[in-house]
């Protein structure tokens, strides 16, 4: 078992990928649909687009956007960056232009390396009549496809020769605080926080994961969750990186994918959220593989309920099963179930914070609480990110002065010192892995022309684990169906935003400021369903 002391020590992000390629050159760092690359091969390809980026006068804290599957040239975009001292923005492939229209213009990115189409979107033409709207994107490059006059081909990228001197050059002005990343997380106030992750704070997370999950150059897992994310870049790629280990890109969650992926590569370590568990145990091919190589489950994301952590013990028979937590203001992974942790200790709680981490849980006034009662989880340690990009006051509001951040979830440390997760402080609900704040949703669906006013809750689902019900008074003489409003969402919002519910009434309860009840929408759901 290595300890912290083996592992890298850098705090440089490209310096980690130099020296994987100095130990193991020829090893497989990632698999893409059959494809073997090697720690060299990445090292290389992200070099090109580096030196691609460099001519089009990238420079250190320049911001470039990514829209992309898992796939390696997301990887290349990603190390390129680190090594000219450009800042990554993470961008989901079911983003639509409320999302994309604000994060480029909040993040002012000068460049957007995307895909340039998918079964249901065009974006040379999208962003070719889009472009106006995001003034500081100076450069389009498209990736699998020829874009617009005047944009750029990913795939010339890749040919490009390299300007050494240059490269060198820009990577040695790279320092640990810089930042590499920028990782939105949608906020209570509607506007999303874009998460300013350092590269001595992403590593910082993924050190720590890799040692504690005894993580080898022997191991492969599947790297399912989105790179956009730091449950794939940081909890995956980054810590695969510090072990020399391998992965497997699967492009997105397509669960007949999986099963052959795993069939085939037969992973070590499996790792996912709640609903992708759930989703894929209802698949028999998936349950009818031999899964004995698989040493160690981590499900992550959200509360995994009890008997879903029973389940996935049952099918990965020979695997430690153990929870993770973590979040975009902490670069990843923050806290892990023990080893040591009998199973239902396992269950009840998330674990414990990693070396070097302290945890507090303090009451509304600020003061600490005791073991045992219940309060605001607080984080301090190295992979605590800076801040919120270019937002003062929300970063003033969550991070203070000693380095410690407020997490916005509730829980308490029992006597041994685990953490028990007691719920969210706001209103946020987790959708198939994936946080939704309600007042983003119901920003949109009060400007829908039938519209009054909208409020949305999470409720339990089976499957999602939660999912959204937003409650809808029309405007008066007007009539919305609920296939309007979903269909209207579906225009301006990431899918996993969309309303699975939609209730009309005539009033709502409200307080006599005038702010919607939603405690009382949710008891009277969980009362009686309505």
């Amino acid at each position: 078992m290595k300890t912290m002391s083996e592992i890298s020590a850098t705090k440089i992000i490209w310096k980690a990928l130099e020296e994987a390629v100095d130990a193991m050159p020829d090893r497989r760092m990632v698999v893409y649909q059959g494809r073997e690359l090697s720690f060299r091969d990445v090292d290389e390809y992200s070099d090109r687009v580096a030196a691609s980026l460099l001519r089009l006068g990238f420079a250190k804290g320049d911001r470039i956007g990514i829209i992309g599957w898992n796939q390696p040239e997301w990887l290349y975009t990603y190390f390129a960056a680190a090594k000219i001292g450009a800042v990554v923005v993470g961008l989901n492939v079911r983003y639509r232009d409320t999302e994309l229209e604000y994060m480029l213009n909040q993040s002012l990115a000068k460049g957007l390396v995307t895909l340039a189409r998918t079964d249901d979107m065009d974006y040379v033409a999208y962003f070719d009549s889009f472009r106006k709207r995001i003034p500081s994107v100076e450069h389009f490059i498209f990736m699998g496809g020829e874009g617009f006059r005047g944009s750029q081909s990913f795939e010339r990228f890749l040919d490009a020769e390299v300007d050494r001197p240059a490269l060198d050059a820009a990577k040695e002005a790279v320092r640990p605080e810089d930042l590499v990343m920028i990782i939105y997380t949608s906020g209570t106030t509607g506007r999303p926080k874009g998460a300013s992750l350092s590269h001595k704070s992403q590593l910082a997370s993924a050190r720590a994961q890799t040692v504690h999950c005894r993580v080898t150059p022997d191991d492969l897992q599947l790297i399912v969750l989105p790179l956009n994310h730091v449950s794939g870049i940081t909890c995956m790629v980054l810590s695969g990186l510090l072990a020399r280990a391998t992965g497997i890109l699967i492009p997105s969650v397509d669960f007949d994918e999986i099963v052959r992926q795993t069939r085939e590569y037969r992973p070590t370590i499996f790792g996912g959220v709640p609903t992708l568990f759930t989703l894929l145990f209802m698949k028999e091919e998936f349950l009818a593989l031999d899964l004995s190589p698989v040493r160690l489950v981590v499900s992550g994301g959200s509360n995994s309920d009890p008997p879903l952590l029973r389940q996935i013990q049952e099918v990965f028979p020979k695997a430690t099963v153990m929870n993770l937590y973590g979040l975009s203001e902490v670069s990843g992974g923050i806290v892990m179930s023990p080893w040591e942790s009998d199973f239902e200790r396992t269950v009840r709680s998330i674990g414990k914070p990693f070396p070097g981490i302290e945890v507090r849980v303090k009451d509304p006034e600020g003061r600490d609480l005791p073991a045992g009662e219940t309060g605001e989880l607080h984080f301090r340690g190295e992979c605590v990110v800076e801040g919120y990009f270019r937002m003062p006051e929300e970063t003033d509001a969550a991070f203070d002065e000693e380095g410690w951040v407020a997490s916005g979830d509730m829980g308490y440390l029992d006597e041994d010192g685990y953490i028990v997760l007691m719920g969210r402080k706001k209103e946020m609900y987790i959708q198939g892995g994936f946080n939704v704040y309600p007042v983003e949703v119901e920003n949109l669906l009060n400007k829908h022309p039938k519209v009054a006013m909208a409020a949305g809750i999470g409720v339990p689902d089976p499957v999602m684990g939660e999912v959204g019900r937003y409650y809808i008074i029309p405007k008066p003489g007007e009539s919305a169906t609920e296939e309007e409003l979903k269909a209207y969402c579906a225009e301006h919002l990431a899918d996993y935003k969309i309303p699975k519910q939609i209730v009309f009434r005539e009033s709502l309860p409200l307080t006599p400021v005038g702010k919607v009840m939603k405690a009382r929408l949710r008891e009277d759901f969980l009362r009686s369903g309505a």
